[in-house]
């Protein structure tokens, strides 16, 4: 079992003990709407997560990893309505590869709808959405709704696997720390370091657009192929 502080005034919790468990997601609601920073897990490498449409909190979290605003983090999501929530345009292609995807380890960029009030940085008038697949991380965000994350390590130093190895990083820029067990008891051990797959579907709009995969992840580039179509990959 995790201890409840591992460093001074920080709480972290070992949320597979059920006392922990509700201390420890009743601290971390009340530390998101705050506008501190939460480590959760996902189900490929644990976040910092920040509420979404809190700018100093989006601020906090680039701050936190060492990261300047050309750096947006994505936004998790609770469920597909979310996906229409926040996008402005949803192709079918998209809408294809969420429904054999989601939850999981799967992001995809979207044109965000013009309406939304937050600032994530310079996103360019895109935003990059995934449902992870983790229990923890899904209950969190049905309580609280969107949240900006993004892996919990300080840039260019490796991704945490624990809660723990988070800690390690950023220390107490963190409000609350939430720890369920090593990620790789989540995927394949090979992809124990491994974030989720990145695709950029915003040229999809236009009838001769592609789907470009911006980063390789825990979802093979043959699978993304599979469910869009060759000819519809660039």
């Amino acid at each position: 079992m995790w201890p409840k502080s591992r460093i001074a005034g920080v709480p972290a919790f070992d949320t597979t003990d059920a006392a922990q468990l509700l201390q420890g997601m009743r601290l971390a609601r009340a530390a998101l709407k705050r506008g501190e920073l939460v480590v959760i897990p996902t189900d490929t490498v644990y976040g910092i997560a920040a509420e979404a449409f809190a700018a100093p909190a989006v601020q906090r979290l680039l701050d936190a990893k060492g990261r300047d605003r050309t750096a947006p983090p994505p936004v998790l999501v609770p469920g597909l309505p979310t996906l229409d929530a926040l996008a402005e345009v949803v192709p079918d292609e998209v809408r294809a590869l969420v429904g054999e995807f989601w939850p999981g380890g799967l992001t995809v960029i979207l044109r965000a709808r013009s309406t939304l009030d937050w600032d994530l940085g310079e996103t360019r008038g895109t935003v990059a959405l995934r449902m992870p697949r983790h229990p923890i991380a899904l209950e969190l965000l049905a309580e609280t709704g969107p949240l900006a994350v993004s892996s919990a390590n300080k840039t260019g130093q490796p991704a945490a696997t624990t809660a723990a190895e988070a800690e390690a990083q950023l220390g107490d820029a963190i409000e609350v720390y939430l720890e369920a067990g090593p990620s790789a008891e989540w995927y394949a051990p090979e992809h124990q370091r491994s974030g989720s797959t990145i695709v950029d579907a915003t040229a999809l709009e236009h009838p001769d657009g592609k789907l470009t995969i911006v980063r390789h992840g825990v979802i093979p580039d043959e699978e993304i192929i599979r469910v869009v179509g060759a000819e519809r990959c660039g």
